[in-house]
């Protein structure tokens, strides 16, 4: 048997052909192909294509029987309906086991982990799980779709380093933005008012506590917040996607620090406002610039620094030379954000060496996916 993965209706594996119980009628009638043929005023082929299975019974001699044989043409298009379902779930079925190979190329343990997909054995209900996880009719589709020269985010070289993980990775975004509840239109200017409730928020704990309101203040401008753990050898720290007209900035879980959290959950913001034509980001754990996107990734990671700590005050502490632990928290303090985000740029700016006795400023987080 087959199950509808979608529905978990039960499908039979087997399907009687309409020409079956036509032949059978005949019999019980003690009725030719020929005579058949006659009162149907059809040629005698035709009745033997649809014995054999060769020709399918349509509307139109599905009515034709009706009156011929006393059995109702909504027996007859329900048989062929079917019955044709049946041969096409089983050449779909064949085309799974001819392409079963193709769905180890996906992080399948990464998303069995996760509860993404069911735990099944490899082959065609391993490729089916994954079919049903993209929304896709098979492989094909998944180049169409996700390997279109047209997709924004292909101009990402982190995209098309690992295409396959880091698309189940996006779209894992997809499904956790669908269960938000309805948001109010994407509103730019109210997303700036946003931002600057958010940094406000970079000092307050617990974080748990802090990031459920940075999500709220996130809906509340329209913009849909998700949090999805990185995939294994994906090394994303975060995306940027305009999804159904609706800007979604997902964050993975690699960075465990508050210093890389901010910087990243800017980064991606800096993006959303920096991006009038809508355009797709996805970011590495390194928040490199590359490619055609060039410009824009430095773009946002000047909008992340320069939110974070505003250009003329950092210029001020670094002319001060002045790098000490007490110096850093007292400047953080001054502008109200972690000491560990201080450290963080001052490594960035090579200020600081990474590594050193002041990494103990930056804290550790720990936050679980949407």
């Amino acid at each position: 048997m087959a199950s509808d993965l979608t529905s978990g209706t039960w499908q039979p594996d087997w399907a009687v052909a309409p020409g079956e119980i036509l032949l059978e009628a005949l019999q019980d009638r003690g009725m030719t192909q020929a005579e058949l043929a006659n009162r149907m005023a059809r040629p005698p082929k035709t009745i033997n294509e649809i014995i054999k299975g060769k020709a399918a019974v349509t509307a139109d001699t599905a009515i034709q029987l009706e009156r011929t044989l006393g059995i109702s043409a909504a027996f007859w298009s329900g048989l062929e309906a079917s019955y044709r379902q049946h041969l096409a779930r089983h050449a779909a079925q064949e085309q799974l086991n001819v392409n079963a190979g193709w769905a180890d190329e996906f992080p399948i343990a990464d998303l069995v982990r996760y509860g993404l997909i069911r735990r099944v054995k490899a082959g065609s209900d391993r490729l089916s799980e994954l079919l049903s996880y993209f929304r896709i009719s098979g492989p094909e589709a998944f180049d169409r779709y996700w390997l279109d020269p047209q997709a924004a985010f292909r101009s990402s070289s982190v995209f098309m380093a690992s295409p396959k993980a880091v698309a189940a990775w996006l779209r894992w975004g997809e499904i956790e933005a669908a269960k938000l509840d309805k948001l109010p239109d994407s509103d730019a200017r109210r997303f700036r008012e946003v931002i600057a409730e958010i940094r406000a928020l970079t000092r307050r704990e617990p974080f748990m506590q802090t990031l459920a309101r940075v999500r709220a203040l996130c809906a509340s401008a329209g913009v849909a917040l998700v949090l999805t753990p990185e995939f294994k050898g994906t090394h994303l720290s975060g995306a940027t996607r305009w999804i159904a007209g609706r800007p979604v900035i997902q964050l993975s879980l690699r960075h465990k620090s508050d210093d890389q959290f901010w910087f990243s959950f800017f980064h991606e913001a800096g993006h959303v406002l920096g991006s009038p034509r809508r355009r797709d980001y996805i970011d590495s754990a390194a928040l490199a610039s590359d490619g055609a996107n060039a410009a824009d990734e430095e773009e946002a990671n000047r909008f992340a620094r320069d939110t974070l700590i505003p250009p003329d005050a950092f210029s001020a502490f670094v002319d001060a030379n002045d790098f000490s632990e007490a110096a850093i928290t007292s400047f953080a303090k001054s502008l109200g954000i972690p000491s560990g985000v201080v450290v963080g740029r001052l490594q960035r700016d090579n200020k600081l060496a990474p590594g050193s006795y002041l990494d103990r400023r930056k804290k550790p987080i720990h936050w679980p996916a949407s």
